[in-house]
């Protein structure tokens, strides 16, 4: 899971994971094809994080998945101030207590 975390929430290059994630996300949107295709990757997506996160936190494993999946995709669309903390330090704050 740490190691996961690590690659997600890795940015190099111009064109990142995410940056193409939510051109796919945004095309779907007007091709069911396409629509199709993503929901097959998000539903694989689920399945890995679901065996990740069931090897310890079993009473909550969808729960889990689902904000860390959500985490993943709607961070960039949030431009809130997060008080005294950084953006990154609440990151690293959820990614703990996502992994506890």
């Amino acid at each position: 899971m740490e190691r996961l975390f690590a690659i997600a929430s890795s940015s190099t290059g111009p064109v990142t994971g995410t940056t193409a994630d939510l051109a796919i996300r945004d095309w779907a949107r007007r091709d069911e094809t396409v629509a199709q295709r993503l929901r097959r990757v998000d539903n694989r997506r689920m399945e890995y994080l679901r065996s990740l996160f069931g090897a310890f936190c079993p009473d909550d494993v969808e729960v889990r998945c689902m904000l860390a999946f959500s985490l993943r995709i709607g961070d960039h669309f949030v431009a809130a101030d997060h008080g005294a903390r950084s953006r990154a330090e609440v990151m690293e704050l959820t990614r703990r207590w996502l992994l506890r």
